[in-house]
């Protein structure tokens, strides 16, 4: 620390005359810390936490932020719809210092409610009466496979029984309509041998590699589809469910209001 011994003595000493308490032992040219050495210890370090944060934020505040405001939003949610809105919100409020939290949809209610963020953006529709849901997306479910050897227009049809029977499938990467799904399935392929990965994007790189296959949301895979790293045969063994994203929140505050108004006029297809 660029500090000679002497110097620490002596503020050890004055620190020590100022609590008036004693705060190290002192044993044989050894130096061990009292019990109220170790309580003070403890205490030292929130405050030197405490002026760090300060200092961040006087500095923040110099950069021209005057507000933190926070968002909770789902893995799954911060690979599609955010990304695309977030430069637009950011560019129309560069006085806010803004941050992301990427939690799972169970989890961003209760943050919301007990306020550690100020928004929430979820697969999962709020369940508090205190809470405000607003739908903001609408998506279909599509099932995905490995890109296949031959041309998908000019080759046979797929046969999604067979694909279904002799490759992994890839589950509850999505809260929501993984258990339904998985009760009709079997009853159209029974034996149907199933693998679960809960992260949206380990899915896609599973697919990807030859792994398995699965349903997911389309905007999740609409641009590995357009690239051609993934195929999307038809399915017709049964209608597909589609899942919503919502907007949870709880205090309607003037940010709170202007990021939902422009992402419901955002265009997510």
């Amino acid at each position: 620390m660029s500090v000679s011994q002497p110097s620490v003595t002596v503020h050890i000493r004055l620190l020590e005359e100022h609590l008036g308490i004693k705060l190290f032992d002192r044993i044989n040219n050894r130096v061990s810390l009292t019990d109220a050495g170790r309580l003070f210890y403890c205490e030292a370090l929130k405050l030197i936490e405490s002026l760090d944060e300060t200092v961040h934020l006087m500095h923040e505040f110099t950069q021209g932020y005057l507000q933190n405001w926070t968002i909770a939003i789902s893995p799954l949610i911060a690979e599609t719809i955010l990304p695309y809105y977030l430069r637009t919100f950011i560019e129309s409020h560069p006085d806010v210092k803004l941050s992301i939290r990427v939690e799972e949809s169970e989890q961003i209610e209760k943050l919301v409610d007990d306020g550690e963020v100020h928004l929430g953006i979820s697969a999962l529709e709020a369940t508090l009466r205190n809470m405000k849901s607003i739908r903001i997306y609408d998506d279909p479910i599509v099932f995905v496979m490995p890109v296949d050897s031959y041309d998908e227009e000019s080759g046979p049809p797929i046969d999604v029984r067979e694909v279904l029977k002799n490759n992994y499938l890839l589950t509850h990467h999505h809260p929501v309509f993984w258990d339904e799904l998985l009760f009709v399935l079997k009853k159209h392929v029974p034996g149907i041998r199933t693998m679960r990965v809960t992260q949206a994007h380990i899915v896609k790189r599973f697919i990807q590699e030859g792994l398995g296959n699965s349903f997911l949301p389309l905007s999740i895979v609409r641009r590995e589809l357009t690239e051609g790293r993934l195929m999307r045969p038809h399915f017709d063994l049964f209608v597909l469910p589609s899942v919503s994203t919502f907007i949870l929140v709880k205090k309607m505050g003037r940010l709170e209001e202007e990021f939902i108004q422009g992402i419901l006029k955002f265009h997510f297809g």
